[in-house]
């Protein structure tokens, strides 16, 4: 029975507290493991563990009593992850897949050697190794490890911007102008059923190179959206994913299609579809772990998602308002995370709206963006 499994995740942050929602759903028992005692998912679970899940000890420690085991971020123990795996652990995704995806030049490597498009890029590994490649510039220079929300990338554009180069294994990647930014969400079951939802396109705040917000369905044509949705499948094929799968692409003004990053876990670029498909991404990751069938992904209704990021301290009163107004327009759904307040910028919630079509949708949007905005400006 259902009841009787024990599972846990690894991260404690909003994505695993939108798991938690589904898994009681299926009437599950599920731990949390988080270094930070007030992570979102503490309020939301009674067995929550502080610990690191970087660390082997804590991991193995948390996962030891466990019947199946995922994760909610990509910065986790893989030698922890293999023991249990070792001694009956259920671990979704791989353990190998994981550690793929935390470098993100092996991550290149792997869908090249797939004959998946990426971005060309080279391999640098400090500050000195970058003056090779300054005859390739302007470049995008991005971590290798540890960089997530926009943090760990930016742009050198002549050889005096490498004295505020990264100093540590860096990804150099070709400059390509890009049309759009759009994800797509694929899951796969371990008997190899894939099931893929609609593209999304995504829009990101320039000044702090995070998702501003996205819409679904994308404002791509036909061919480009499925020519997206077979480099998802075939991506998650080539890792033999169990699992959620997001994989990020640019769309050049060439009309290139490549594949920018990859993130095996729900994503903040699936948050619509709890409201917009079927079945969530959440849902589907718990399913998926389960072995049980797969849920459609099915769009139901067009949507606009929007991040909602800390506020400045003086703005806090205003970001306040602006949500119980935005709360008073019909078809509009928020989703508080619940964080402890923290640094300007941070994601502490986001909205969805959904429509019967994505221009009524971005309609709405506008309006809401506008009374976020006043909450963000600065004096």
């Amino acid at each position: 029975m259902l009841q009787d499994l024990k599972i846990g995740i690894l991260g404690g942050g909003q994505l695993g507290a939108m798991l938690l929602r589904y898994a009681i759903d299926f009437g599950l028992d599920v731990s949390v493991m988080d270094k930070d005692p007030d992570a979102p998912c503490s309020r939301h679970t009674s067995s929550f563990t502080i610990g690191d899940p970087a660390n082997f000890e804590d991991v193995v420690r948390f996962g030891s009593q466990l019947n199946i085991i995922t994760i909610e971020k990509e910065a986790v123990n893989t030698r922890a992850l293999k023991h249990l795996r070792e001694n009956g652990v259920k671990v979704y995704p791989s353990p190998e897949t994981i550690e793929m995806i935390q470098d993100k030049y092996a991550q290149k490597l792997f869908l090249k050697e797939n004959d998946i498009p990426v971005v060309p890029g080279n391999f640098a590994r400090s500050r000195k190794d970058l003056e090779k490649y300054i005859d390739k510039f302007p470049v995008c220079l991005k971590k290798c490890a540890n960089g997530y929300d926009g943090k760990g990338v930016m742009i050198l554009k002549t050889p005096t911007d490498l004295l505020r180069a990264f100093d540590e294994p860096c990804v150099v990647e070709e400059l390509i102008e890009i049309k759009h930014e759009i994800s797509v969400i694929v899951s796969r079951n371990e008997h190899g059923t894939i099931e893929c939802y609609d593209p999304a396109l995504m829009i990101f705040n320039k000044e702090r190179l995070i998702l501003d917000f996205q819409m679904c369905p994308a404002n791509i044509d036909i061919d480009m959206a499925m020519q997206a949705c077979n480099v998802a499948i075939k991506t998650a094929e080539a890792l033999k994913l169990v699992g959620i799968l997001a994989v990020e692409m640019f769309i050049a003004t060439d009309g290139k299609l490549y594949v920018n990053e990859l993130a095996p876990r729900p994503h903040n670029s699936g948050h619509h579809t709890i409201e917009a498909h079927a079945t969530s991404q959440f849902e589907q990751q718990i399913r998926i772990i389960l072995g049980l069938p797969m849920g459609t992904t099915k769009l139901n209704k067009a949507s606009v998602m929007i991040n909602i990021l800390e506020p400045a301290a003086y703005r806090k009163n205003t970001i306040n308002e602006a949500l119980k107004t935005i709360l008073c327009t019909s078809d509009v759904h928020l989703h508080w995370y619940g964080k402890s307040s923290g640094k300007e910028g941070r994601k502490m919630g986001h909205v969805t709206i959904v429509e019967t079509n994505i221009e009524n949708a971005l309609s709405k949007a506008v309006m809401i963006r506008h009374l976020l905005k006043g909450g963000y400006e600065q004096k």
